[in-house]
């Protein structure tokens, strides 16, 4: 094995063990940066239980809950959006080389059609990001265009308690951070070696 390979090796072997650990590192980052926002309306910053790679900012109920077929974020969610999504970007720009993605998920209550439920949650998704870049300024504005993106999900995903659907709190959104994957991190290393090698 030439030392070009073996050196390959190590490096992809380190990058797996480094990724185990950057979810949790992000998580307990974004917990400290967003303490005030956890102690003062309530926000949740966790591990997303159904995806090894990605973390999930809830919002409280009144913030970002719509009313029934609107897509308009409620006044004291956009004030809300205008002190959080400053803190946020900060927050996750530390991590830029780490973070692949993050992603506001529109929801809709179990009412109406997918054909209807879905737009609707597109809008819902939208309407946040396009107040969330009203909020952020310059430099910042433009290097955390290039992580956020919006997508809706209709009323695939409704808020239950004890098994029963909430319809008010299911008409929401999430912000979910996606991690590079261990592939993807991979890929950084080979084209970084590639790129070493023709230098």
């Amino acid at each position: 094995m030439s030392d070009q390979s073996l050196r390959f090796c190590a490096t992809w072997n380190d990058a797996k063990e480094q990724g185990k650990g950057v979810r949790g590192a992000i998580l307990i980052d974004l917990q400290k940066e967003l303490q005030r926002f956890i102690e003062k309306d309530g926000v949740e910053v966790k591990a997303d239980p159904k995806d090894p790679l990605s973390l999930v900012i809830l919002v409280p109920e009144g913030l970002l809950q719509f009313e029934v077929d609107k897509d308009q974020i409620p006044e004291p969610g956009v004030k809300f959006l205008q002190t959080f999504m400053p803190t946020l970007a900060k927050a996750t720009l530390k991590f830029k080389d780490d973070i692949n993605a993050i992603i506001v998920e529109g929801h809709t209550d179990t009412r109406g059609t997918d054909e209807h439920n879905l737009p609707l949650s597109q809008r819902r998704s939208m309407a946040v990001v396009m107040e969330s870049l009203k909020a952020l300024g310059g430099e910042s504005r433009n290097r955390f265009l290039d992580l956020l993106s919006a997508t809706g999900r209709g009323s695939v995903e409704p808020y239950t308690v004890n098994g029963a659907v909430d319809m008010d709190k299911s008409r929401r959104v999430v912000f979910k951070i996606r991690i590079r994957s261990f592939e993807q991190r991979g890929k950084q290393i080979l084209v970084t070696m590639t790129d070493e090698k023709k230098s």
